[in-house]
């Protein structure tokens, strides 16, 4: 039932445009999900946006960056509108969302010069003007008349499609892609018809929406995700902006603006205008967005690390936005809407910033291991449907919270024991660095789940194989997680590890020698720990390209922190040794590629190179379990429920997930959580 007071929530009004009434004004912004099947929007991608349905959303939109022509390719996992392949998938698709009374618009764009030239058909990208791309690293040919009349008509093929495809409708994308290329002076150095005067420079994209217009008629939304202001020397300002909007508005052929800020053609700024993660503030562009709105007459979207809903409830209650997008708040939680509607909005689960789904392996989250895998894994745990059993938990990292988390919706009598004083394991350690407390919010989120579903929690509970088979459980989930992988080093004794950097307060004035085997966080963060003291540090790694573990979003930050930080690392360095010289320490260093040999001294040698597990509990637990301790690992990639065939005796099963059986990163331990206790 729909909690009274809930219904009078700003967020909970429908918005009406034109023929369309969209339920609610809360909406997910296009994006390239990854889930395509050959370009088309299948049965993955189909279910992904679904959940968002089923879970109350009022306007999903998809098909972030879809191509229209071939000289458009599939650079980022995008889909292609730009055949009639594509009009059976949309409107299976626009009939599933329907169903549950969501509105659904696809992005068509072409992507000019952002294009790839070695994807798809290796045709040559085309732009304005012959100009290179930093990102994406096409040089571009300048487009003739012919070029522009066959993308026009290319861009009303594609609208058409989408309509015939039962969409409500749809928006092209300006920015960095084609339309914005031609609009921005940083790009567009054309002389022509085409190029210098703002007029000239706004006749392509008038052109293509007056196609739009003509292929698909009045009765269908069309819109424009329009940069606001590129914040670039030389590109468009604000005040250009609002004067190329009022002659897209008073053209006719447009319903809505979808106000975005800055630039998308490096990853910086794609990682920090665009796409902002938890380096940026809680809705950095909003005010922005606002003042844009105050300046057009038509409804205005916005979306940009709007994470939490009452950001989002401000932006609409003052009027400052139509309709807000939750985007990557919903690949956190698909149901934001469902738990609003329900007086439960305390139980949503938070975007965290982490950017994990903007990575090769998007959409998947950090936080959230359901979402991009809707057609195994469940957003909405289901009871069992055989006997409750007694589960024991031990470890209170990201892996042993979910695991409780998902028993415990199951409705198995869950107890969680943790040998340290507060929950969190290694998160505790990331969220040291300058602009990573958010990650916080992994464990924050659980621990406040397993009190709502009366899981026991005992802190400072060091368990034992006697301590765990006094409980007499029927399972045992194992997720103590790892200690320092640092043994294997000649000269063990003399190194600090990452950990002791971030657990402890590290003095001033010392020369330090960190390096980094892993390209994750801990060894960056430890650098910003001891250049904050005082430290002079040198940066080795064994990658070829720093932070490279992480998704670009997140390396980029590191970047740019280190070099605000004085730290230039020096790549493709595999450490040998460290051995005492006197009062210092020498780091000895292969070159990877040369072979070459490098000693380095210094006060400390700080490495990072993952965790061993700590399984001694799971060892000695083994013997006494009806499965011996294995796990079926055919069974858990598909998510299905362990064999009990070789179950032996009357007594607990055991297993093991995380860290606890080799060093990975969260959405691994959560992954292996949700997928080993979602059937037991």
């Amino acid at each position: 039932m729909p909690d009274t007071a809930a219904t009078k929530d700003p967020l909970l009004q429908p918005l009406t445009i034109k023929h369309l009434t969209i339920r609610n004004r809360i909406m997910s912004t296009s994006h390239a999900c990854g889930l395509h099947d050959n370009g088309m929007p299948a049965e993955r991608y189909q279910a992904y946006h679904e959940e968002k349905a089923k879970g109350g959303i009022g306007l999903s939109m998809f098909g972030g960056s879809s191509n229209i022509a071939p000289d458009s390719p599939n650079t980022f996992q995008q889909l292609n509108v730009g055949v009639d392949e594509v009009i059976p998938h949309l409107q299976r698709f626009s009939e599933r969302m329907h169903r549950h009374g969501a509105a659904l618009m696809c992005q068509i764009t072409h992507l000019g010069r952002r294009g790839d030239s070695y994807s798809g058909d290796w045709l040559p990208m085309i732009a304005p003007s012959h100009t290179r791309e930093t990102l994406h690293r096409a040089f571009a040919r300048e487009m003739d008349r012919d070029d522009i009349d066959r993308v026009v008509k290319a861009f009303g093929d594609a609208a058409w499609r989408c309509k015939e495809g039962g969409l409500d409708g749809i928006e092209t994308l300006a920015g960095g892609h084609l339309i914005g290329q031609f609009l921005s002076p940083a790009t567009n150095k054309r002389t022509d018809e085409f190029g210098g005067s703002l007029e000239n420079r706004c006749r392509f994209g008038l052109m293509v929406y007056e196609e739009i217009r003509r292929r698909v008629g009045d009765d269908f939304l069309v819109g424009f995700r329009f940069v606001i202001d590129e914040g670039l020397a030389g590109g468009l300002t604000h005040e250009d902006c609002l004067a190329i909007a009022e002659m897209f508005q008073e053209s006719g052929t447009l319903d809505f603006f979808n106000a975005i800020y800055g630039r998308m053609d490096t990853a910086l700024s794609l990682a920090k205008d665009n796409m902002p993660g938890m380096a940026m503030p809680i809705a950095p562009w909003l005010e922005k967005a606002a003042k844009f709105k105050r300046a057009v007459k038509l409804p205005v979207f916005h979306a940009a690390r709007i994470s939490d809903l009452a950001t989002a409830r401000y932006a609409i209650s003052e009027g400052l936005l139509d309709m807000v997008g939750m985007t990557r708040a919903h690949i956190a939680d698909p149901y934001i809407v469902k738990k609003l509607e329900a007086g439960e909005a305390d139980r949503v689960r938070p975007c965290v910033g982490a950017t994990h789904c903007m990575s090769e392996h998007r959409p998947t989250c950090v936080h959230n291991p359901s979402t991009g895998r809707e057609t195994r894994l469940p957003h909405v745990i289901p009871k069992t449907d055989g006997p409750t059993k007694r589960v024991v938990v031990v470890g209170g990292g990201p892996a042993g919270l979910e695991a409780a988390r998902v028993c415990a919706e199951r409705g198995h009598d869950v107890s969680l024991y943790e040998a340290a004083a507060q929950l969190g394991g290694q998160v505790q350690l990331a969220k040291t660095a300058s602009w990573r407390g958010d990650i916080v919010g992994v464990v924050d989120w659980r621990a406040q789940e397993l009190d709502r579903l009366g899981v026991q929690v005992h802190l400072n509970r060091y368990m034992e194989m006697a301590d765990v088979a006094a409980l007499k459980p029927d399972v045992v989930v194992i997720a103590t997680g790892g200690i320092p992988d640092t043994d294997w080093i000649p000269g063990a004794e003399h190194i600090t590890t990452s950990w002791d950097v971030l657990t402890d307060t590290p003095t001033g004035g010392e020369e330090v020698v960190v390096w980094d085997g892993t390209g994750r966080h801990a060894a960056p963060t430890a650098v910003e720990r001891l250049r904050q003291a005082g430290a002079t540090v040198a940066l080795y790694s064994i990658d070829d390209m720093r932070i490279q573990e992480q998704a670009y979003g997140e390396r980029v930050f590191w970047k740019k922190r280190l070099y605000e930080l004085k730290v230039d690392p020096k790549m493709d360095r595999r450490l040998m040794d460290v051995r005492r010289d006197g009062n210092r320490l020498i780091a000895r260093f292969e070159n990877e590629i040369t072979t070459e040999v490098e000693e380095v001294s210094a006060d400390r040698v700080v490495v990072e190179h993952g965790t061993l597990p700590m399984e001694q509990l799971y060892q000695d637990l083994r013997a006494g379990s009806t499965n011996g301790g294995r796990m079926d690992l055919d069974a858990l990639a598909s998510a299905q429920a362990q064999p009990s065939e070789e179950d032996h005796g009357d007594g607990y099963r055991v297993y093991r997930i995380g860290d606890c059986v080799t060093s990975r990163n969260i959405a691994a331990a959560t992954y292996d959580a949700l997928r080993l206790c979602l059937k037991l």
